[in-house]
């Protein structure tokens, strides 16, 4: 995300900017939905054309418009691994709902968004950036836990 925020800038506008720029636009500004009011930025960087510092203004909604590619790729990755699941699990996804983790899991509205494309509840992890890492741990610490989800992942992938 932060590479697509990146090269849209430098296309749009000319302007260079560093990967920490390009990481506080997204935490400021990304949404995988329109936000309820508009929000907008002042972005340094160094203008390619003439090699000199230069500050743009910039909205959520071309931020939204950068990000879009990226969160197509996560919309249509959950509607393959829905499509591949057993219709077993089918059911606890349609009861309690598509849990996001990760970092990605922050930008604002991919929530609410992911609800209005798979038509099933999306809720947020108590702590997304952890949670993974957290969930790892556990399933290495639990050998049968380990062998249950791989006899399940087998299932799901036909192997």
């Amino acid at each position: 995300m932060d590479e697509a925020i990146t090269q849209f800038i430098k296309r749009k506008y000319n302007l260079l900017i560093g990967e920490r720029t390009a990481e506080a636009i997204k935490i400021a500004l990304g949404s995988g939905f329109p936000l309820d009011e508009p929000l907008s930025m002042d972005v340094r960087g160094r203008n390619l054309i003439e090699g000199i510092p230069k500050t743009i203004t910039i909205t959520d909604e071309e931020i939204r418009e950068a990000l879009s590619d990226a969160v197509s790729t996560i919309i249509n990755a959950v509607r393959v691994a829905l499509e591949r699941t057993p219709p077993e699990l089918s059911a606890d996804i349609v009861e309690r709902g598509i849990v996001l983790t990760g970092g990605g899991a922050l930008l604002k509205n991919l929530d609410k968004r992911l609800m209005i494309e798979t038509g099933l509840p999306v809720v947020l992890a108590d702590d997304p950036l952890s949670s993974v890492v957290l969930g790892t741990g556990k399933m290495l610490s639990d050998f049968e836990l380990l062998k249950r989800v791989k006899w399940d992942n087998s299932l799901m992938t036909g192997s």
